[in-house]
């Protein structure tokens, strides 16, 4: 069972988690991280680290973020495909703070997470 990375890390991106992953299975986008996968070895080190309670267990995933399993897989592989492996900790999106609490929590969704493409 991989972990995942939900809606919460949009437009904020903190890092923590990439530091402690032993696999480096995280990849980035513009304002968001995603697990690949066939990468994550299970390992939890992750979770406690996510500021934003972000990344979850994809069995425990909250019913209305179900569907971050699959953004996860697709995005992962598209950013792997770019080069976009991330394995040290950087700085979070100058916004993350705003965008991790009411009213601008509440309002993003997986059509606000960007890709290289619409970036650039």
């Amino acid at each position: 069972m991989p972990y995942v990375v939900a809606q919460p890390c949009i437009n904020c991106k903190h890092t923590d988690c990439v530091e402690v992953c032993p696999v480096d299975c995280f990849y980035e986008g513009p304002n968001f991280l995603a697990i690949h996968p066939d990468e994550c070895i299970d390992c939890n080190a992750c979770v406690p680290v996510c500021p934003v309670e972000a990344i979850y267990a994809d069995d425990e995933l909250p019913e209305e973020w179900s569907h971050y399993t699959e953004w996860n897989a697709y995005l992962a592989n598209q950013w792997q495909a770019l080069g976009y492996n991330i394995t040290e900790k950087k700085p979070a999106l100058p916004e993350a703070e705003a965008w991790a609490s009411p009213p601008q929590s509440e309002t993003k969704s997986e059509e606000d997470i960007l890709t290289w493409e619409g970036a650039e």
